[in-house]
């Protein structure tokens, strides 16, 4: 079946993005300096590539950032198995520098073209893949249709969508089915996604329903060797973690510190922001409330006086998970929408989190009904819940389900590795 006309609104949008395009490089580049990405890269996102095709078949990966990149980690080795080569593109600084230090040797990384008719145009000659794969809820208009021009089979995986991203589509109905329509396979984390797509027009016999990949990676690499040397120098203090801050949290965990250190005087926080290239600012705010930081981007070492350890790197949060029973993830008190609560569960962790958690309402919700989170609705509740977690019955029930869960968890990454496999012209 001939795919769905082009609206008048992609057509607009189109002319756009084609005029508007020294401008979205402006604006792309002031963006990519602040977050410290390499310079000599930054031609990548206008499609000049900086490495070769390699010869034979080749699978695009579209992740965005760092926690899409993760979810794939283990299903590129998969594909790269089977012969087949990948290329991962991500769009911030965060997730190319995880992708240096995980991606196994032979998966080629480029950082994603914007999406305007030149860049696509300039990326699509130069690698011409054999299937352009999308992660989540990455909907790029001129890349999707550019790409079906050309006939390269597509595919969205992992896919969600959120209850706000549907009234947006569903504004524009004839133009989310005019581009849904055009990927080959659409696999969603869920039952309700599916359900949503369909009522956007897309065919059933697109899509299915492969569970959270998220769900089934594996747990993230520990430096034991920096594991024991951080054990010896805790030495039995009360630890807990809150993990990918955003701006506006930090206030709100040193609030939460507050509290547990007047019941703990020796209680030690690990506060890894979201960014790192944040740490100036974060560790800025946490001197002006009078905590004694030691920083991890410079090598201090934490000492019977250090208050707040500052994890201000990239690659090292499951050393953090490895270390504390008790993991707030942050990104949970704003609008940002939280993030993988997968990642500490495989640490026999117990999971806190805030009252915004869109990114990962399935995972949530389901831990909640097996008692493996809690949910704290700000600085004050998440100080009062972690004071009262220390050494409590409670602590090791959450602990427990949280791993349990973790362990238990479903996702049929095998029928995706197939399904993208048999796509492939």
């Amino acid at each position: 079946m001939a795919p769905a006309p082009l609206t008048l609104t992609y057509q607009l949008y189109r002319l756009l993005t084609a005029l508007g395009a020294p401008i979205a490089k402006r604006t792309a580049r002031k963006r990519f300096e602040a977050r410290n990405g390499p310079a000599e890269r930054f031609d990548e996102r206008s499609g000049h590539a900086s490495l070769p095709r390699p010869s034979g078949r080749l699978i695009w990966m579209h992740a965005v950032s760092v926690g899409e990149f993760l979810s794939i980690l283990d299903l590129v080795q998969d594909i790269t198995a089977t012969g087949v080569q990948v290329l991962v593109t991500t769009t911030t600084s965060s997730a190319a520098d995880l992708a240096a230090q995980r991606l196994s040797h032979g998966v080629l990384h480029q950082f994603s073209p914007l999406d305007t008719p030149q860049a696509t145009r300039r990326f699509l000659d130069h690698w011409h893949p054999d299937l352009a794969v999308f992660v989540e809820s990455e909907i790029w208009p001129n890349q999707i249709v550019m790409a079906h021009a050309r006939g390269i089979p597509l595919a969205l995986i992992n896919a969600r969508l959120s209850a706000s991203s549907l009234k947006q589509w569903q504004k524009k109905p004839d133009t989310a089915r005019s581009l849904l329509i055009r990927f080959d396979a659409i696999m969603t984390q869920t039952d309700g996604t599916r359900t949503a797509l369909q009522s956007l027009g897309v065919l059933p016999d697109q899509l299915a329903v492969t569970g959270d990949m998220k769900a089934a990676a594996a747990a993230q690499p520990v430096d034991h060797a920096a594991a024991q040397t951080l054990e010896s120098n805790l030495s039995g203090r009360p630890l807990w973690v809150a993990s990918s801050s955003h701006d506006g949290e930090e206030a709100d965990i040193s609030a939460a510190h507050r509290i547990v250190t007047a019941k703990s005087p020796d209680a030690l926080l690990i506060l890894a922001p979201r960014h790192p290239e944040r740490g100036d600012a974060v560790e800025a705010l946490l001197r002006a409330e009078g905590w004694t930081v030691a920083r991890r981007s410079k090598a201090q070492p934490i000492t019977g006086q250090t208050q707040i350890y500052l994890a201000d790197t990239l690659g090292e949060t499951g050393l953090w998970y490895s270390l504390a029973p008790i993991v707030f993830i942050a990104g949970s008190f704003t609008t940002v929408g939280g993030h993988n609560p997968y990642e500490p569960a495989h640490f026999d962790c117990a999971v806190l989190h805030g009252p915004h958690y869109a990114n990962f309402e399935l995972a949530y919700t389901e831990m909640h009904a097996a008692n493996a989170c809690q949910e704290v609705q700000d600085g004050r509740a998440l100080g009062q819940t972690v004071s009262d977690l220390f050494g409590s019955a409670q602590l090791a029930v959450l602990q427990t389900n949280a791993k349990t869960f973790v362990t238990g968890a479903k996702n049929a990454r095998g029928a995706v590795v197939q399904k993208l496999i048999g796509l492939i012209k």
